[in-house]
C-alpha cells in the first residue's frame, strides 16, 4: 500500500514555504538603503533598514532551505521541468540574499 498524501502535502507545504521566502524577498528588495543621499534627520533610520533587511536575508536563505527540502522528494519524475524552474527560483533567492548580507557587511553595518 502506497501513500500518496504524504507526498502531495509535502509538496504542497514546500511550495507555500517558496511562495512565503519569495514574498520576503521582495519586501526585504524594496527597502533596500542602496545610496548616499539621505535626507537631513533621517540617517538614524538606516541602521534600522540596515537590520531588517540582514534579517530578512537569514530568513530567506531558511524558508529557501526548507523549501528545497520539501520540494525535492527522493523519487524523482521522468520529465524534472518543474524541479528545473523550482531550482532557478531557489538559486536566484540564495544568490541575491547572500550578496545581500555580504553588501550590508561592508558598506552600511561598517
Amino acid at each position: 500500500m502506497r501513500n500518496r498524501g504524504i507526498g502531495r502535502a509535502r509538496m504542497f507545504m514546500g511550495g507555500i514555504l517558496l511562495f512565503a521566502a519569495a514574498i520576503a524577498w521582495a519586501t526585504a528588495l524594496m527597502m533596500s538603503p542602496h545610496g548616499t543621499a539621505v535626507a537631513d534627520g533621517t540617517n538614524h533610520v538606516r541602521t534600522v533598514v540596515a537590520v531588517y533587511l540582514r534579517n530578512s536575508a537569514i530568513a530567506v536563505l531558511m524558508l529557501s532551505a526548507l523549501a528545497g527540502w520539501m520540494l525535492f522528494p527522493l523519487r524523482r519524475p521522468r520529465a524534472p521541468r518543474r524541479d528545473w524552474a523550482v531550482a532557478g527560483v531557489l538559486a536566484i533567492l540564495v544568490a541575491t540574499s547572500i550578496y545581500q548580507l555580504v553588501w550590508l557587511q561592508m558598506s552600511v553595518l561598517n
